[in-house]
């Protein structure tokens, strides 16, 4: 008998699936609790959501019946006046993900090496599977730092085409710093630095204006975390100038929808009130690095993003999770080498940080 999972290719038959977080609709269901009643701090979004303008926007969204600009010429306009960058070296997209799919199927043949420095955002590896490459997992320290040396071996034996890094990283926080960065461009292959976060960090922190300049420098960014713009997925990256016309012949044309653009757009316009947002997110991971320090059981890692990573001592942090999603408070905890004894918390409302604390006292 004809069986059509035959024809599916063997390295997707073989390749684990993707564990996205379930969406809030079906966690409302599955714990029995209207959404006011959730205290959602397991994805990392802005508990703040976009500024009044964006629903203004989309409530006067004309031409839904017409496709979008492939182009998305406004939008990359805007951009680059935002970041005082060529609007030539910047491709928006559906989401960040949709870019690093992108340059993977640009790049990789069957078998090209990719490195990724786990624990880190899972999609380089899924998106690297999907691709075919050979992936090779250099871990990071236990402070969460890049082994620079591993790398640097790495690159002379394996020949890697392309390095995935993400400054902050996603679950600790950390920012890679500059010198480091430096030394991985001096490298033969291209260095894909995810910024995804980049807007809770320090001021400067930012390398995105060193990208049109650098020949194998990819910078990607995001309006889900900072824009509050997670469910309308729009993010964007600057590529070097060679790759660019390579990647809009392979690009899909209609990916960023009239909707994303139009949210985008009116986020860019009122910058200045995500800029209060973004102040305001900081102030309270700053807050609640101390009441997390304040639980003798769990020790935060210090963040430049807009969550905090603790390890958990004495306790299971997969308990952990599930108790507190007993009491209506998502956290994400990682089944995977290096985490299985942490839980990542994302930064809300002053008022998420209280519950959370107090369901925490009533776990001790």
């Amino acid at each position: 008998m004809f069986d059509p999972q035959g024809l599916v290719r063997p390295h997707i038959r073989s390749m684990p699936a993707y564990e996205p977080i379930l969406p809030f609709e079906v966690l409302s269901q599955e714990l029995g609790r209207p959404p006011e009643q959730i205290v959602k701090l397991d994805a990392n979004e802005n508990p703040y959501g976009p500024p009044p303008a964006v629903a203004a926007a989309l409530a006067n969204l004309a031409y839904t019946h017409i496709y979008p600009d492939p182009g998305s010429r406004f939008l990359r306009s805007a951009l680059a006046q935002y970041h005082n960058l060529p609007q030539d070296s910047l491709l928006a997209g559906a989401g960040a993900d949709e870019l690093i799919d992108l340059l993977l199927r640009l790049l990789i043949e069957p078998g090209d090496v990719v490195i990724n420095c786990p624990p880190t955002f899972g999609m380089y590896t899924f998106d690297s599977d999907l691709a075919n490459a050979r992936i090779i997992s250099l871990p990071r320290r236990p402070d969460f730092s890049l082994d620079l040396a591993a790398i640097e071996k790495a690159v002379v034996d394996f020949q890697p085409k392309l390095i995935f890094l993400a400054s902050p990283n996603n679950p600790d926080g950390g920012l890679a710093p500059r010198e480091q960065v430096e030394r991985l461009l001096a490298l033969p292959l291209i260095v894909v630095l995810d910024e995804a976060y980049m807007e809770f960090a320090p001021p400067g922190s930012s390398l995105i204006g060193m990208a049109p300049a650098r020949r194998n420098l990819v910078v990607l960014r995001t309006f889900s975390k900072w824009a509050g713009l997670a469910g309308l997925r729009v993010g964007y990256g600057v590529f070097p100038p060679s790759l660019v016309p390579h990647l809009w012949k392979i690009k899909q044309p209609y990916t960023v929808s009239a909707a994303a653009s139009a949210a985008a757009l009116a986020a860019l316009e009122h910058s200045n009130e995500l800029l209060e947002t973004g102040e305001r997110i900081i102030a309270e991971r700053q807050r609640l690095f101390a009441l997390l320090g304040s639980t003798p059981w769990l020790q935060p890692y210090p963040s430049q993003a807009n969550f905090i990573l603790c390890r958990v001592s004495g306790h299971s942090a997969a308990q952990v999770k599930r108790q507190l999603a007993a009491q209506g408070i998502l956290v994400r905890y990682f089944n995977k080498p290096g985490l299985q004894d942490h839980i990542r918390i994302s930064v809300g409302k002053p008022e998420h940080s209280d519950a959370l604390l107090a369901a925490l006292r009533r776990l001790t």
